[in-house]
């Protein structure tokens, strides 16, 4: 019995796997019947994973200076691939042009030899790659000649030719205002202008089909697919790069040579506000300088004597004070409670005038006087300067501007001594660019403009938006104030802290400051371990300002660190190469002298030989002494021309007032000048005086009439 139910057990078990064998067979048949009706379902999904439209980067427009040189540029760069296993590429043209292919690219990149790029392009068509490498970072010259070699020249699909590009971000002018110029990266929060307008500069992506192969690369499959990206647009700024130049060579001088911490200059131009230069420097662990950071737009720092400006003439403005006020300076000390203000000049000076005490930045004076008069309404100080704009950003479209701080009588930190710390630019603060612009009001008769950077967007040469100079303020402050203002900053520079900047071309007004700066690894306290900020900040010329310039130099360590000294050289650096150059702020030249003095008709300065034929088919006597000169100039007689040797100097810019622009053309542009001219005539005036060294690639404009 038991024998006959082990039996049964054993067919049961069988017959159930026929069974569940059955179920599967009859499942893998609906399964392949249902996979039929969906195929094109499931075919869409495959390529989907495998193809997709991905995006391709635009090219990024340019940063231009003012005179149109480049700042900040994208290059294109090259990867080229090959296709070996393109439909269209045969066995047989392969293997009859592969050996002139290999020998080709060795050609042009001779680091490989030829054996070694056909072993590799035959490896490459054996294991049927879609994308083999060829060559990264290739140029445009060298695309172009890759796509005239043997089997490239036939194209993606015929050929198996693939090129994709890739655009590399430079800076021809390396480290030149490279703060201000700034980077977006991946990443990393945008900096400068290249963030502030990076919706300009980006352009549109595009977009292209592309296939995903092995080793997860993302490989061009189809041209006409997806759409082109389009180009970004071109920002012009208002940077000088000659001045700009002059800028940081004369900081990193300055800087190197007190072997200060960092330190910052930036250039406006008055009516404009443009920004004609900005350059920021700080010292790293080797003790060389680079540019970090942009303290001109974000270090907001207690401003010191600069800031005794604004004090006085909020009391001006309130009618407080007048610049023949008295005020005793004592012994150069006086206290306000517990705190004891110091003159740097040891012993005071005595009784003098407010003015004075502004020439001389006498720190009793000023804090004596300011306290005197508001001492009882300090809000009314406060809200004065409020009303200067003084405690307000300037919006300006670079990331990172510091935040002024001219304290309320609200705040937690007010003290009795809050108004003569304040008079003499402590206890508030403000960054280099907030105190440029302030200056900036006073050379430009009490209106304040916002700093530009940029002057232009361009699409392929075409404008699509013009920034117009802005003002914050129309008047800051009354014109009898502003004039007040200027007789102290002139008197500054004539017989103050800043005669050393005193000069007999062209005049100066301004104020130096030192300050010391409280330093964390000293605990906050104003004492003899205090490292100090040297600043000027003044505009030229003074009797009618064309530019205003701040220099502020932090923490110089070789035991001189006056405004005066450390700043001042660098303030001096700068004016002197703008005024140099800046043909339009110089006195009126005298007439030339080589024009007719009788009948005889004169000419324009010019070739010697085409002079001497004109006067000789005229039958008019023409003299010389010694040999014939290649350039001549002409002075006329009752009875002849005397002609006059022009020299022309090799390695200096050459005086071509006088020529015509036909020959002052052939010159300037021989001598590897660049030449803009307008009106017409005779060359008045060209914005390189005559005499300066001679640079390759300069841009000269000449005047004509």
């Amino acid at each position: 019995m038991e024998q006959k139910q082990i039996i049964f057990s054993r067919v049961y078990l069988i017959y159930g796997m026929i069974c569940l064998f059955a179920v599967i067979i009859v499942f893998q048949t609906l399964k392949l019947q249902l996979s039929i009706f969906e195929g094109d379902k499931w075919r869409a999904k495959e390529e989907s994973l495998t193809r997709n439209l991905r995006e391709i980067e635009a090219i990024r427009g340019n940063i231009y200076a003012a005179d149109e040189s480049l700042l900040a540029t994208s290059i294109p760069k090259y990867e080229v691939r090959f296709d070996a296993n393109t439909d269209a590429l045969t066995d047989t043209y392969f293997n009859d042009n592969v050996d002139s292919l290999a020998y080709q690219l060795s050609r042009l990149f001779p680091e490989k030899p030829k054996s070694e790029y056909l072993t590799e392009l035959k490896m490459a068509r054996a294991g049927g790659k879609r994308y083999h490498l060829i060559r990264r970072n290739v140029k445009f010259t060298e695309l172009k000649l890759l796509k005239e070699f043997p089997i490239f020249r036939k194209g993606k699909f015929k050929g198996g030719f693939i090129s994709v590009q890739q655009n590399k971000r430079v800076r021809p002018f390396k480290i030149l205002a490279a703060r201000t110029i700034g980077y977006e990266r991946e990443g990393s929060k945008p900096v400068g202008l290249e963030g502030a307008y990076s919706k300009e500069l980006s352009g549109v992506k595009g977009q292209q089909l592309m296939q995903k192969i092995a080793g997860g690369i993302w490989m061009p499959i189809n041209e006409e697919n997806g759409r082109e990206s389009e180009d970004g647009s071109d920002i012009y700024t208002t940077i000088d790069v000659n001045i700009q130049d002059v800028a940081e060579s004369a900081l990193l001088n300055q800087l190197e040579t007190h072997q200060a911490d960092h330190g910052c200059v930036a250039l406006m131009e008055v009516s404009t506000g443009d920004i004609k230069a900005i350059a920021n420097l700080k010292r790293n662990k080797k003790g060389t300088y680079y540019e970090s950071y942009n303290y001109v737009v974000g270090e907001s720092t207690e401003p010191g004597s600069t800031f005794k400006l604004a004090s006085l003439m909020a009391a001006f403005e309130d009618g407080y004070l007048d610049l023949d006020d008295m005020v005793d300076t004592e012994n150069g000390t006086t206290k306000f409670y517990d705190l004891t203000m110091r003159d740097s000049h040891i012993g005071g000076y005595g009784k003098i005038s407010i003015k004075e005490s502004f020439i001389k930045s006498s720190n009793v004076g000023i804090s004596k006087e300011i306290n005197r008069v508001y001492s009882a309404k300090p809000q009314e100080f406060v809200d004065r300067l409020y009303k200067m704009d003084l405690n307000k950003k300037l919006g300006i479209e670079i990331a990172g501007e510091g935040s002024p701080l001219i304290k309320s009588t609200d705040n937690e930190y007010w003290s009795g001594v809050s108004i003569p710390m304040m008079s003499i630019g402590y206890e508030v603060q403000m960054t280099p660019l907030q105190i440029l612009t302030f200056y900036n009001a006073i050379a430009n008769n009490g209106k304040m403009v916002k700093p530009r950077f940029v002057k232009e967007v361009r699409q392929s040469g075409t404008l699509v938006k013009h920034y117009d100079t802005e003002v914050i303020n129309n008047s800051i402050c009354s014109k009898k104030t502003i004039k007040m203002a200027k007789e102290m900053l002139e008197g500054v520079v004539e017989s103050g802290t800043a005669k050393n900047l005193k000069n007999s071309r062209y005049k100066i007004a301004g104020k130096t400051g030192t300050a010391q700066i409280a330093n964390a690894k000293y605990g906050y306290k104003y004492d003899s371990k205090v490292s100090h900020q040297a600043s000027f900040v003044g505009y030229f010329p003074a009797d009618n300002p064309k530019y205003t310039c701040i220099v502020v130099v932090n923490a110089p360590t070789q035991n001189v660190y006056y405004g005066n000294l450390v700043a001042g050289p660098i303030f001096k650096e700068v004016a002197d190469k703008v005024y140099a150059n800046s043909i339009q702020i110089h006195d009126e030249l005298d007439t030339k002298e080589h024009f007719a003095l009788s009948r005889i008709p004169y000419a324009k300065d010019g070739y010697y030989n085409d002079l001497s034929k004109v006067y000789s088919e005229l039958d008019i006597k023409t003299s010389h002494d010694g040999v014939n000169p290649k350039w001549a100039k002409i002075s006329t007689s009752d009875k002849e021309v005397k002609v006059y040797k022009k020299k022309i100097p090799e390695i200096y810019v050459p005086d071509v007032t006088g020529m015509s622009i036909k020959d002052a053309l052939y010159i300037l542009e021989n001598q590897g000048m660049r030449v803009r001219f307008t009106g017409n005539g005779v060359v008045k005036t060209q914005s390189i005086l005559p005499g300066e060294k001679l640079i390759k690639g300069e841009k000269i404009t000449l005047e004509l009439v």
